[in-house]
């Protein structure tokens, strides 16, 4: 890697969780210059504003997040296995999540909400990608015999998604990981629940 990209990388990496943990408006090219250790002219050099690095760390940390998520899955033979697998990557979201900060879709999607375009756009973008990932799980499930062929993917891949963010969240909030435990238990019993084997 060449030193022009190698500074790049590193500020994408060292902004991305900056960004995680403080946001993107709270966050001046200063705090980023004091992060990565380089002047503002260092930093212009690679970047042309603190917009084009935020939606470059945010790619960054979404691609981080989703590593996680699909070495979590590759581990496991049942749909239900993999979905609760992807719980697991966040079992210690307030203290220990996969970036500093919790999860860079739930922050930015918060944040950038009508308020930054670009930005609102990746994680609708990010958003949707995941949710698609979640749903592919679910029709192979069906395609192997697992669930019932009635089940409605899209509405059931949504409220998955819904439940593990909604989760992050409230551990993140409360620093208490008891509230992943909660929908992890609880998505076990609905996908048992639509299983042609119960």
């Amino acid at each position: 890697m060449r030193k022009g990209d190698k500074t790049k990388q590193d500020i994408i990496m060292k902004a991305a969780e900056l960004f995680n943990e403080k946001g993107y408006a709270s966050c001046s090219m200063q705090d980023i210059m004091e992060v990565t250790g380089l002047t503002k002219g260092g930093i212009y050099g690679c970047f042309s504003s603190k917009e084009d690095i935020a939606l470059e760390a945010f790619d960054y940390s979404t691609k981080l997040v989703a590593e996680r998520f699909m070495t979590a899955i590759d581990g496991e033979a049942t749909a239900t296995a993999k979905i609760l697998a992807m719980c697991e990557v966040y079992r210690d979201a307030a203290h220990n999540p996969p970036l500093k900060g919790g999860c860079p879709l739930l922050n930015t999607a918060v944040e950038s909400d009508q308020t930054i375009p670009l930005l609102r756009e990746k994680a609708s973008e990010a958003y949707i990608d995941m949710l698609t990932i979640i749903q592919n799980i679910l029709e192979q499930g069906i395609r192997d015999g697992e669930y019932h062929s009635e089940m409605d993917t899209e509405a059931t891949a949504s409220f998955i998604l819904s439940s593990l963010e909604g989760s992050i969240m409230s551990s993140r909030l409360t620093m208490n990981n008891i509230h992943i435990a909660f929908v992890k238990k609880n998505l076990e019993y609905v996908l048992i629940s639509l299983s042609k084997k119960r």
